[in-house]
Parts: C-alpha cells; structure tokens; sequence
C-alpha cells in the first residue's frame, strides 16, 4: 500500500517534519491538531474557543483527505488540564452530534506553544 500525504491550507501547515494527514488504504489518519488558525496564529480564549479551532481544523483536514466528522472512528484528545473535560467535551458532542467515535482522553503535562488542547483523528475514507 502508497501512504499519501495530505496537506490543506484551511488548516495551520505544520511545524515540524510531518503531514497533516497521511492516508493509506481506507483510512486518513490526521496529527494532533492545536488551536492555530489557517495562518499559524494562536487562537486566544479558552478550552471552548481552543477545542473549536482545533476540531475546525481537522474537520478541513479530513475534508482535503476526502473524508468527513460522520465518518471518524477515533479520536485522541490531550488536555492541559483534566478540569477543562466537560468544557472540552461539551464542545465535542456539539461537532459531533450524534455520531459518536471511539476516544481516549488524557492529560498532557505540556502540550505545543502551552495550548489547552491537542486532538487527533482516524477516520475511514468515503468510497
């Protein structure tokens, strides 16, 4: 199988040596994501305004893939801060709706640029 690298600008390039995305067989597998907008700036507020950013960004990645949110099958979430997980999750029941894909949730003692959350996806490929 070919591993092929996806890349949007709708979404912060990355800052460092890896994809944003990288898609082998049916599935899209994205890199943790941080609260940056498409042009690499910081997203201030808080968790909600963060964990928004950050599932917007993805939400373009998989888009650039060729998949979509109704079709991840798991997620990874870090948080800066345990206490910040209903916040995180009200945000994150809120993108998802109803579809709800397998997650880990764990608390990172530092996350890039100190941000509040980080998440990652895998997602199947529409066919």
């Amino acid at each position: 199988m070919t591993i092929e690298k996806v890349s949007t600008g709708r979404a912060p390039a990355a800052i460092g040596p890896y994809a944003q995305a990288v898609k082998i067989g049916d599935f899209v597998f994205t890199s943790g994501q941080i609260p940056l907008d498409a042009d690499g700036r910081l997203v201030g507020g808080g968790i909600r305004e963060q964990t928004r950013q950050v599932l917007a960004n993805l939400q373009a990645i998989l888009e650039a893939a060729g998949s979509d949110k109704s079709r991840v099958v798991k997620t990874t979430v870090f948080l800066r801060d345990m206490n910040d997980f209903a916040a995180m999750n009200e945000e994150y029941a809120a993108f998802f709706g109803e579809h709800t894909p397998a997650r880990s949730t764990v608390q990172a003692a530092r996350l890039p640029k100190d941000v509040l959350v980080e998440i990652e996806m895998i997602a199947a490929l529409a066919k």
